[in-house]
């Protein structure tokens, strides 16, 4: 008891007369000092318009537009012209960015991505029409090109997943790039319909365009009755690990191989919330049971720490399907996640 009463004053005296943001240990204060404000508060996350990650806003000229320093730029893609099944994930950017609480410290990254690099929202692609896949797809090119053309990292939010192909245009441009693909679908199908832009074949179409390195892409969370459909994975060299091995091989198995497939090269990180099991994340256009759960997620994304990024995009976010916006709460959190990653990324923050 006397020890207890020791104790307890001696925890009085350190932090009774505390104010916001005074935090002694070093690692947290470098944080916090970045959070709090002089008075010792910080913004309210529900306070303000609404952005992804609550990061800056950064308006663009359409002509000309001006990134400044930016190392990150983070862009809504609302186009949902290539689903097959339910449509709606081109409201996927805007519910994502009015999900609040998430960041700004990741715990086991230990870095405070929205603070620790120079990023910012830039809005939406801006589209000429809302009718026409094609030319939309046009759009996200041109619009992903200037971004990398300024020297700053694209991380975009969709919209379906045929954004992908498009996006991987323009990010290797110059030199194929490899792939850590998380998804429910291998989306390597083939034309359908008349058009192959659509959401279940852009990496068949990246490849075959030379933009994307089959023997340096990984697929992760395969599943459903679509199998037939995915040759193309395996007659390119890709790697896939279907939901179903998960369990039994573990997840950091799956991160070294993940690691294994893309080494140091450049690679582009594509995040399909259908990767989930619907009983995380049933807001979406073409849910699949048995996926993963969303700690598994977080697992296999915090692996990839040091991982050579040089783009990335969360997809299929549709929330009306949704009632408890957990989806997008999910499709949020991974967004962090991966802009998080962003900051070892030799291409991006390279901080060790």
């Amino acid at each position: 008891m006397d020890w207890n009463k020791q104790r307890l004053d001696e925890l009085r005296a350190r932090y009774g007369a505390d104010k916001g943001g005074e935090i002694r240990d070093p690692a947290f204060r470098k944080v916090a000092e970045k959070i709090f404000d002089t008075r010792g508060t910080r913004l309210a996350p529900y306070a303000g318009v609404p952005t992804f990650l609550a990061a800056p806003y950064l308006p663009l000229a359409p002509q000309a537009p001006d990134f400044g320093d930016l190392q990150v730029a983070m862009l809504g893609v609302p186009m949902d012209l290539g689903v097959t099944n339910r449509n709606g994930s081109r409201f996927g950017p805007r519910a994502l960015r009015t999900i609040e609480r998430i960041g700004p410290y990741n715990h086991v990254l230990k870095c405070a991505p929205t603070h620790e690099l120079r990023v910012a929202d830039i809005g939406d692609v801006p589209f000429r029409s809302r009718y026409q896949l094609e030319q939309s797809h046009e759009d996200i090119e041109q619009h992903v090109a200037r971004i990398i053309g300024a020297g700053v990292i694209p991380l975009s939010v969709g919209g379906d997943h045929s954004i992908s192909h498009p996006i991987l245009k323009a990010v290797g441009r110059d030199r194929p790039v490899g792939m850590i693909h998380i998804d429910a679908h291998c989306d390597t199908g083939g034309p359908f319909d008349g058009t192959k832009f659509h959401h279940g074949g852009p990496f068949r179409n990246a490849v075959l365009d030379g933009v994307l390195d089959p023997t340096r892409t990984i697929q992760i969370g395969i599943r459903g009755p679509a199998e037939y459909l995915w040759e193309f994975s395996y007659e390119s060299g890709m790697s896939v690990i279907h939901a179903e091995e998960i369990a039994a091989m573990g997840v950091p198995a799956a991160i070294r191989r993940a690691l294994e497939v893309v080494g140091d090269g450049p690679t582009y990180l594509s995040f399909d919330i259908d990767s989930l099991d619907p009983a995380f994340a049933p807001g979406t256009g073409t849910p699949e049971v048995g996926g993963l759960t969303t700690r598994e997620v977080l697992e296999l994304l915090r692996g990839l720490k040091g991982v050579n990024l040089v783009g990335g995009d969360v997809v299929e976010v549709a929330p009306q399907y949704d009632a408890t916006s957990n989806t997008a709460q999910a499709g949020a959190q991974v967004l962090f996640e991966i802009l998080s990653l962003m900051v070892f990324s030799p291409s991006v923050g390279g901080a060790s």
